[in-house]
């Protein structure tokens, strides 16, 4: 079998988790502060990453001329971006946060590809992406909130834009690094450099928790997020990326918001609309299209 399907399942198996965890993190702040909660994610998940290092490679150590890198990736990719990603979703509505956050970061990897990696942007990748993001587009528009201008949702609509602007930056940013040491390793260092980081700003937050009157619900989004959407999910899309590119994986995350529709559908009752089916063809055809292409990824 072509190991590069396996890649790209891996990607769509990732942006499906991503895409259902929109619903499971909107609910999960009704209890918890959005940075409360991003640090609770990431803090529980410094240990497996840990442990699965060691299993996997034998040693956890990076040399220290990487140190202040890998602080920088932590501090804008998990302290800031997730953060930012927790509010998007609290101050504007779903549909918004799910576009913007998701639409057009693609874009700005391809734009920013070479300042880290020698990938090429070719015809079929182009006009795949074009197919993707009309689907993407189509999906969340033909859902029932459609997509808000208005003046009440802007605060969360910037903080979306700009999740999509810093999230390409932080995937390629990386790439690099992942070329020197494994995924894995530089995925877990970063990871606790940016938990480290959200200490100061998860102050206020932990008197406001009723943590004895905790529901099932409260733990289950814990548990989600924590080993299905980060120990799980960074591993997996952090090694698919290196193999397929940067720019090229990215388009993948058009699979989020179709994710995000497919669980209202079964989970809260939502309704499917006949645009929604048409954009998920598109976005399938879009995505199907830039897979069959074979390209080589050069690492700066």
């Amino acid at each position: 079998m072509d190991n590069r399907w396996l890649y790209y399942g891996g990607l769509i198996l990732v942006s499906i988790l991503w895409g259902a965890n929109f619903g499971v993190s909107r609910s999960a702040m009704e209890t918890f502060d959005p940075a409360l909660f991003t640090f609770l994610r990431f803090g529980l998940a410094v240990p497996f990453f840990f442990l699965i290092l060691l299993i996997r490679e034998g040693s956890i150590g990076i040399p220290w001329k990487v140190v202040l890198k890998l602080m920088v990736i932590g501090l804008v990719g998990v302290t800031g971006l997730e953060i930012a990603v927790m509010y998007s979703i609290k101050f504007t509505t779903l549909a918004n946060s799910s576009l913007l956050n998701v639409a057009p970061w693609p874009i700005f990897a391809a734009l920013f590809a070479p300042l880290f990696v020698r990938e090429g942007f070719s015809s079929r990748l182009a006009i795949g992406g074009v197919f993707a993001m009309v689907g993407v587009t189509f999906i969340i528009i033909g859902g029932g909130e459609g997509f808000n201008l208005s003046s009440e949702h802007m605060i969360g609509n910037l903080l979306a834009l700009g999740v999509s602007t810093i999230g390409a930056l932080f995937n390629l940013a990386c790439m690099p690094l992942m070329k020197q040491y494994s995924a894995l390793r530089v995925s877990t260092w970063y990871i606790l450099f940016g938990t480290i980081f959200m200490i100061p700003v998860t102050m206020g937050s932990w008197g406001k928790v009723a943590w004895s009157a905790l529901e099932f619900g409260d733990y289950s989004a814990i548990f989600y997020n924590v080993i299905l959407c980060t120990v799980f999910a960074f591993v997996v899309w952090n090694a698919c990326m290196y193999k397929i590119g940067a720019t090229r994986a990215n388009f993948f995350r058009y699979v989020v918001p179709a994710a995000a529709v497919i669980t209202g559908f079964f989970f809260f009752d939502e309704v499917i609309s006949l645009w929604q089916i048409v954009g998920a063809v598109c976005m399938a055809a879009g995505l199907i299209w830039i897979s069959t292409e074979r390209r080589e990824v050069v690492i700066a």
